[in-house]
């Protein structure tokens, strides 16, 4: 179960990362294995769709059972189930790095972070390493 605890845990640690490498100011957004929001955080600076592209990323890696890394590198293979996937969540999906699962101990995934702000490479550092320093495993690939 992800905690309220850990979510903020998860986005403070993935500020602090992109602070101390002047990344470009981020929004992060963690939600539950059910695809609600536990918690979110715009950074000053950051523009108004921020949330949109972050929830988007967090969303889709739990749609889909991986990360938006996997996701872009099934988009560019193969454009029109991207945009068939598009439609059919009304947009909710944003093939870009930055959407990570979240996996607990046991190898349940209990939630996803997406991150909007930087370019897509960066904004995953920040959500992988926000997950780790929250004592839990981050899935950027397919959990098998």
């Amino acid at each position: 179960m992800l905690k309220l605890s850990d979510a903020t845990i998860i986005i403070d640690a993935a500020l602090a990362e992109a602070r101390s490498r002047s990344f470009a100011p981020l929004a992060v957004a963690v939600l539950d294995a059910g695809g609600h929001l536990v918690a979110y955080k715009r950074e000053d600076g950051a523009g108004i769709v921020r949330f949109d592209i972050a929830y988007g990323k967090a969303w889709g890696s739990l749609g889909m059972g991986f990360g938006t890394r996997e996701l872009t590198e099934r988009a560019a293979k193969n454009p029109a189930f991207i945009t068939i996937l598009a439609t059919v969540s009304g947009g909710r999906m944003v093939p870009s790095p930055g959407g990570v699962l979240i996996v607990d101990a046991q190898g349940a995934v209990i939630g996803a972070v997406g991150i909007s702000g930087d370019i897509g490479d960066n904004d995953e550092i920040c959500a992988i390493l926000g997950i780790e320093k929250a004592g839990f495993r981050a899935a950027p690939k397919a959990v098998a």
